[in-house]
């Protein structure tokens, strides 16, 4: 937890690049109407995003013993 606390930028860096990443995907799979390949990509996509959110949320989370 205290590493994300450290490097601001690199946790920066990783937020923007899997929130464009992820965003794309949506899009993209968004786009494949009728195919099953475009859900598969709209759920990577997702996951991209929810991963940008982890790594804003992690220098906030609290020790689970305190």
């Amino acid at each position: 937890m205290k590493f994300w606390k450290e490097h601001v930028t690199l946790r920066c860096a990783l937020i923007a690049a899997f929130f464009i990443l992820g965003l794309s995907l949506v899009i993209i799979g968004w786009k494949m109407t009728g195919q099953l390949a475009g859900l598969g990509i709209m759920i990577l996509g997702t996951a991209c995003l929810l991963a940008a959110l982890m790594i804003y949320n992690k220098p906030y989370e609290t020790p689970a013993g305190k």
